[in-house]
């Protein structure tokens, strides 16, 4: 599990999951991924009104539950699922602000969400993946992953960048990583998303601290935070009305990892198929796990898997440093504050960067899997998966809310079994 072969940097080279470049680069590229999650994992639990360094150690946690169930052989971090936004805010009532005061309920229903997950997982390693296939076959998984980050592109357009100079930050951002992704070669190549962020807060530090064009970066809140200490844990409380709204989250999970895994062994060459059962299994434990403590639920994560179809580095290693790493953090609270001062349109920046990379890896998942959209099925299913995915289109159950996310990965299934079946 823990047996990389070393392998020495070279412009232009690629790390297969079993490798691993010397401990300083790979420490390196994990602290990179963590830097490539946070702001989505941060993000989740503020939306739902969830401790930010509870989730960040669940994260890390959740990571090496994953690296374990697989045994190293599927390079992916878990973090917080954006699937449980929708479903927690209706379960518990939250109003957006603060602390969310029904917390407990929302973490019983994850803790049941991650117990079903789990149950997947085990029936995909008894049973085979067959059936898995036949309800979600390349098409609609990549639907499904290409949708996570075009529903998620509204989250830094519309919510992170309030100010026209904000804005502007936020192309200053994404520009400065694609320059460090194009222009540059060995480690600040592959740092790129570190990178970019470091260059672009300078920037936004000399503009809005410097000229006054902005809010000014301030080091208070890091200046006064403590470097160690515990997370708020909470325990969960187990309330029919929310295990049903939130429990049913474990397919649209099913559906995200398979269509992770998929762009993991397109991008690695490597056949995933014999992991599936296992990774299904591994997240649906941290989930069970990060629930039971006060975090969110997780799932694998694309922003990863977007750094490293950029960096080309596929190493298992990185993501035990990173795992690592984000515990550590999630025990300081000086990190929960240097989270808040970095600017908000630059983590915006990163974002657009970030979920770009994924829109194009379930892209990816088509082009490799050869799917054929002269198929009038194909077509539709694609093509109406998207829509409803990036519209954030909704249904209504009674007091239920099935949001865009939701929507198109049910939609997606249900359209390709249904035409799949009259086909024939």
């Amino acid at each position: 599990m823990l047996d990389w072969t070393v392998k020495q940097p070279a412009d232009g080279m690629v790390v297969a999951p079993d490798e691993r470049l010397p401990w300083p680069q790979t420490v390196a590229l994990g602290i990179q991924h963590v830097v490539a999650m946070f702001g989505a994992t941060v993000l989740g639990p503020l939306l739902m009104g969830f401790d930010p360094n509870v989730a960040i150690l669940m994260s890390g946690v959740g990571t090496l539950i994953f690296f374990a169930a697989v045994g190293g052989k599927v390079p992916s971090y878990v973090g917080s699922s954006f699937a449980f936004i929708s479903v927690v805010v209706a379960a518990t009532g939250y109003t957006g602000q603060g602390a969310n005061a029904n917390i407990g309920v929302a973490l019983g229903g994850i803790v049941v969400c991650g117990a079903l997950y789990a149950l997947i997982g085990l029936a995909v390693m008894v049973s085979g993946t067959s059936w898995i296939e036949r309800l979600m076959p390349p098409v609609v998984t990549g639907a499904v992953v290409a949708v996570i980050g075009l529903n998620l592109a509204a989250v830094p357009v519309k919510n992170m960048a309030p100010t026209s100079f904000d804005a502007w930050m936020q192309a200053v951002t994404f520009l400065s990583i694609a320059l460090v992704a194009v222009f540059t070669r060995g480690m600040t190549r592959r740092l790129l998303v570190l990178v970019g962020l470091v260059v672009a807060t300078l920037v936004y530090a000399l503009l809005a601290n410097g000229l006054g064009w902005g809010k000014p970066v301030s080091g208070a809140l890091l200046e006064q935070a403590a470097w160690f200490g515990m997370p708020a844990f909470t325990a969960p409380l187990f309330d029919t009305r929310a295990i049903v709204l939130i429990a049913p989250v474990a397919l649209i999970l099913v559906a995200e990892n398979l269509g992770h895994l998929r762009a993991v062994s397109a991008m690695t060459g490597r056949n995933m198929d014999p992991y599936v059962g296992r990774a299904f299994l591994g997240d649906g434990v941290a989930t069970m796990v990060a629930g039971s403590v006060g975090g969110t639920g997780v799932t694998t994560y694309a922003e990863n898997i977007g750094v490293m179809a950029a960096t080309r580095i596929y190493s298992t290693a990185l993501f035990v440093v990173a795992g690592l790493f984000a515990i550590l953090l999630g025990f300081s609270p000086k990190f929960g504050a240097l989270i808040h001062t970095i600017p908000l349109p630059v983590m915006g920046g990163v974002s657009i960067v970030v979920f770009g990379l994924i829109a194009v890896a379930g892209a990816k998942i088509w082009v490799d899997n050869k799917v054929d959209f002269g198929n009038s099925r194909n077509l539709m299913v694609a093509g109406i998966t998207l829509v409803l995915g990036t519209g954030d289109f909704t249904l209504k159950f009674g007091e239920f809310a099935l949001g865009g996310i939701g929507t198109a990965t049910f939609g997606a299934i249900l359209l390709n079994t249904v035409l799949s079946a009259a086909r024939r």
